[in-house]
């Protein structure tokens, strides 16, 4: 088997998500020629939405994986369902306009519904949980968390909780928040398990999955386009490209546009369960809303799984466990005396804006990316758009790409420095409650 150069032997890194994942694939590689109606580049959650929704309605799908499915920021995340983009409708109304504003807002809990309809559909073994906490660490917090609810009101979306700091220690067992916020829309569960029920959903519906096959090339001809890998070639009517962090230079044209963003994670030991339940008592996931942010949630074997952090240009840290454990720590001491047992880090893609793209390259590639550290919910809202276009409905798919996309400053070789520099501003900020 020939190594992908980005993945290693392209098996999964070590993390708690791969050491409990209760479907173990047997990878097939691309070999040969293959026709498709479709070629969809990269197995997350974006080339799987997108897969599922065109098999959904009887088209031939092929999806090529350089590494396993998952492999990447599908298979490492926070596990959170967390509705709305990066970019909040405020800046979205300020940059683009009312009409975009509302056109956003009225498909920003459109990512979960979907996640939660083939959860039960196809039986996906996720452990999936509702309900998930913004929480707040001062009273500015607060006010933009009032601010937040009343402008996702104004679209139509009222499941938003607002908690003072006595109602947040019902769902916190820590003294450090002002207060927070639930979104009842919201949730979590295991990522990667989630990943490979949709994997077996896609093969249930008649499509495939070429996995250890990394793409070296994506060409365009007058009848479609062919995704070209190490060991062989599909040729389709379209493509999708859905690489995202991970997709390299395989496509020139998309590299500029996002930055492979790093951030960290880990679990404990399992606690048991009265000792995990005392942690987070209503079992939802939290969020703070500082802007270099800590998340966790408590997994189902007890584990509190606890991340945040970030590195421009997509390297790890050196000890992820040095990085994370202060933080922990400051929000739970009481697990001073706790084992880590993994601890691991993923990359995502940030835009510049904080919006994802989507967009057409030539009359036959397809492409989303960007999502900026919301993937979970938008890769599977933009699979589906990209599979409204494939299928000849362009009508939300053009809305957002004639959104324009800004470059990073400093180009693709200072944007990780660039980016760091405005983060620490960011932090600072948080630091001092400003």
């Amino acid at each position: 088997m020939a190594p992908a150069s980005y993945a290693g032997d392209g098996s999964y890194p070590p993390s708690y998500y791969a050491a409990s994942r209760n479907i173990i694939r047997k990878p097939v590689t691309l070999q040969g020629d293959v026709e498709a109606d479709i070629c969809v580049v990269g197995a997350g959650y974006s080339g799987l939405s997108s897969a599922i929704h065109l098999a959904e309605h009887g088209f031939k799908v092929v999806v090529v994986e350089g590494a396993e499915v998952g492999w990447g920021a599908s298979g490492r995340n926070g596990g959170q369902v967390v509705n709305g983009l990066n970019a909040s409708l405020g800046t979205i109304t300020r940059r683009y306009g009312e009409q975009t504003a509302k056109f956003v807002g009225g498909l920003l809990q459109e990512g979960a519904s979907i996640i939660y309809d083939w959860v039960d559909r196809y039986a996906i073994e996720c452990d999936l949980k509702r309900g998930n906490i913004y929480a707040a660490y001062t009273p500015k917090h607060m006010e933009e968390l009032k601010a937040k609810q009343a402008l996702w009101r104004q679209h139509g979306m009222d499941d938003h909780e607002l908690l003072d700091k006595q109602a947040i220690r019902r769902h916190i067992g820590s003294a450090v928040y002002e207060g927070g916020m639930i979104d009842h829309s919201g949730g979590h569960m295991h990522p990667l398990n989630l990943a490979l029920g949709e994997a077996a959903a896609l093969e249930q519906l008649g499509g495939t999955i070429f996995e250890h096959s990394p793409v070296t090339k994506v060409e365009q001809n007058a009848s479609g386009a062919s995704v070209q890998t190490q060991s062989g070639r599909v040729t389709a009517k379209a493509v999708l490209v859905c690489g995202n962090a991970y997709l390299g230079n395989v496509v020139p044209e998309l590299t500029a546009r996002v930055m492979p963003v790093s951030t960290q994670m880990m679990a404990t030991e399992p606690l048991g369960a009265e000792r995990a339940n005392a942690l987070l008592p209503t079992g939802m996931c939290v969020e703070d809303v500082r802007y270099i942010l800590d998340y966790f949630r408590v997994s189902a074997d007890h584990r509190l799984i606890f991340g945040g952090g970030v590195v421009y240009g997509g390297t790890d840290p050196a000890d992820v466990v040095a990085k994370l454990r202060p933080n922990m720590d400051k929000v739970f001491p009481q697990l001073t005396d706790v084992r880590i047992d993994y601890a691991w880090s993923g990359n995502f893609a940030l835009s510049f804006s904080r919006v994802p793209q989507l967009g057409r390259l030539g009359r036959n590639v397809y492409f989303a990316h960007g999502y900026s550290g919301h993937g979970i919910t938008g890769s599977h809202l933009f699979g589906r758009i990209l599979s409204e276009a494939v299928r000849g409905d362009l009508t939300r798919f053009d809305t957002f790409a004639a959104l324009p996309w800004i470059p990073f400053p400093g180009g693709r070789m200072f944007r990780a420095q660039y980016s760091t520099l405005g983060s620490w501003w960011y932090e600072l900020k948080d630091r001092l409650g400003i």
